[in-house]
């Protein structure tokens, strides 16, 4: 039986290798895409992942949210994305339109309709999630669980403390990890663990369409090094279909909201000020290999 997701995402070009994945790959039922300020600006990531399901001739819908964080300003990360988020690659353009409704009133309506609960994962800040919690606190019981791509226990990429999609709106991480719904975090100590060695770069033309395009795409990638590239949104969905391949810890995670520290997930892992509490489970080390081999025979077998 397939997993039912909902993306609520900011693409980006590691969120168009997830959001790529999610569309095609058999063991997800994709059931909406929300968007939020992130990587780019919201109407440029709204108009990605139209791109994104044009591309594939999906009727997946695509529901416009959060063009910025609760309170702090906005920040994008043109410098690692480009301008557009997803440079490199001429898709379509007689592109679907976004919903009328807006990405909290559609999470609202998907999660409540479904006839199971819902996986959400979250791959950009977490704005939308933030206001559907206080927005509509009701739908907080038919969510399964929240698989998240955002945070560290380790060094940021945007502070010394902070990881991007956190920084983006700190207020709105410390509802959702204070909301109760289960939660996994896959943080950028992690990811970057996972990267895309050059040599599974080399290999990502010869997979037809899809690898064509996403080759591109990673071609206009400012992340990573010579090492590889990091695909830190597609870790979530590794994550649901192979969690013997990370290692995990149950913890606390606090965020900080103000200072210096701001956008800082801080783990308690010594239990120092919520012991024998935990609110998520968080990710701490990945097989590499492995996700390597999953990455390239996902989107071989997409074409």
């Amino acid at each position: 039986m397939s997993t039912k997701i909902i993306m609520d995402t900011d693409p980006g070009i590691d969120d168009a290798a997830a959001i790529t994945i999610a569309i095609n790959h058999p063991a997800f039922d994709l059931d909406l895409i929300t968007t939020v300020a992130g990587n780019v600006t919201v109407d440029k990531t709204t108009l990605n992942a139209l791109k994104l399901t044009r591309f594939f001739n999906s009727a997946i819908p695509v529901a416009a949210g959060a063009a910025q964080p609760l309170i702090k300003p906005f920040e994008d990360a043109v410098r690692v994305h480009g301008v557009s988020g997803m440079p490199g690659y001429d898709f379509p353009t007689d592109l679907a339109q976004p919903l009328a409704e807006t990405a909290v009133e559609a999470l609202r309506d998907h999660i409540m309709q479904a006839e199971q609960p819902i996986t959400l994962v979250p791959t950009g800040a977490y704005t939308n999630i933030a206001l559907l919690f206080k927005t509509y606190p009701e739908v907080m019981p038919h969510i399964k669980e929240i698989v998240a791509m955002g945070g560290t226990l380790g060094q940021g990429n945007m502070t010394s403390a902070a990881e991007f999609n956190v920084f983006t709106d700190p207020h709105a991480a410390a509802i959702m990890y204070a909301s109760g719904v289960p939660i996994t975090m896959v943080g950028l100590d992690v990811t970057m663990k996972a990267l895309l060695t050059p040599a599974t770069m080399q290999q990502l033309p010869s997979l037809g369409r899809t690898g064509t395009m996403l080759h591109a795409l990673f071609n206009h990638y400012q992340d990573g090094d010579q090492t590889g590239l990091p695909m830190h949104d597609v870790n979530t969905l590794f994550y649901l279909l192979h969690p013997e391949a990370f290692t995990t810890e149950a913890m606390w995670i606090d965020v900080q909201t103000e200072g210096p520290a701001n956008g800082e997930t801080v783990g308690d892992t010594r239990g120092a000020y919520h012991a024998g509490q935990t609110n998520a489970t968080v990710c701490v080390d990945i097989d590499a290999p492995a996700f390597n081999a999953w990455f390239l025979k996902t989107i071989a077998a997409i074409g």
